[in-house]
């Protein structure tokens, strides 16, 4: 089985190729080019709530009745708390992601303050903040935000129909500004939203062709109260076959994988086989995940390393 390199290609090879080739093939890539050392990031949900923007699967969006919490930016030394938490866990990476279009220009003060504080504590720094522009992503990066991240969350084609309040070509923008700033770029998606196998690879090729450093992957948690309440989730073999898909369309990034994991139910613990380098700890932004200690022993009973160096 070949790397993959056109999209025909691909969906040829999803509709033939056998499922456990598939994964061997994933496999040996992941191991070709990542070792056996596994990455952790972790975030903290630093505002939560009342977001104007009506992405369809979010539960902090105030037009979905979801009883979400709801609170305002937290305090930095707070955010910092969490951030000494995870990197006494071997947490890689620690992100600040709040709700909401874009901070206000005096939460951007106290983002940036934030992120000083952490980077001057030995801990890699990322940022979920929406929709920045490049003289933003630039003033954080000068407090030392190393890396962005900002969802494509699923195709060009299919992104009307999980939300209408902003555009592809919108978080298209703001990762175009993230790279001429200088930083990291973390961006992926969200699977079984409806949307087709088609939509699945359109959406790794750009990631491809954009050449972003780190890819998470999320399946979809159907939040009661969302437009998605009643969405049929991702059966666990068929979020294998993605992530196996996605290594193999992207062999040398991090193919990270993050909420939605335990929708995986007993076949969680072939994640690394399917591909997957790295995962998100803890717990995620309005739904539980699993600890940092379960998090270690999982990655340690599958005979891994934990990737853990400061940049």
């Amino acid at each position: 089985m070949k790397i993959l390199n056109s999209k025909e290609t691909t969906l040829k090879l999803i509709e033939t190729a056998d499922f456990y080739e598939l994964i061997f093939t994933a496999n040996s890539e992941r191991k070709k080019y990542k070792g056996n050392k596994v990455e952790l990031c972790a975030i903290v949900n630093a505002k939560s709530g009342i977001c104007p923007e009506d992405c369809f699967f979010c539960a902090q969006s105030l037009r979905w009745k979801t009883h979400a919490p709801v609170y305002p930016l937290m305090d930095k030394n707070e955010i910092l708390k969490k951030a000494l938490d995870a990197k006494k866990h071997k947490v890689k990476r620690f992100s600040i992601v709040i709700s909401g279009i874009k901070p206000s220009k005096q939460e951007m003060k106290k983002i940036a303050e934030a992120i000083e504080t952490i980077a001057k504590n030995g801990i890699n720094t990322c940022a979920s903040l929406g929709l920045l522009n490049y003289d933003e992503i630039s003033y954080l990066k000068d407090f030392g935000l190393q890396r962005l991240h900002c969802n494509i969350e699923t195709s060009e084609e299919f992104f009307p129909k999980i939300c209408t309040t902003h555009k592809f070509s919108d978080k298209v923008r703001t990762l175009e500004a993230a790279k001429k700033a200088g930083v990291s770029v973390c961006s992926g998606g969200v699977f079984g939203m409806g949307e087709t196998w088609k939509d699945r690879v359109d959406m790794a090729y750009f990631l491809k062709e954009f050449n972003v450093d780190s890819v998470p992957l999320n399946f979809l948690t159907p939040i009661k109260g969302t437009p998605l309440e009643n969405q049929p989730v991702v059966s666990p073999l068929e979020a294998l076959r993605i992530i196996a898909i996605f290594r193999l369309i992207l062999p040398q990034k991090d193919i990270r994988i993050c909420g939605g994991r335990p929708l995986l139910g007993e076949f969680a613990s072939w994640i690394f086989l399917a591909g997957a380098n790295a995962l998100m700890t803890g717990d995620y932004l309005t739904t539980h995940g699993r600890s940092y200690i379960d998090d270690l022993k999982f990655i340690h009973d599958h005979g891994l390393e934990i990737d853990y160096v400061v940049s």
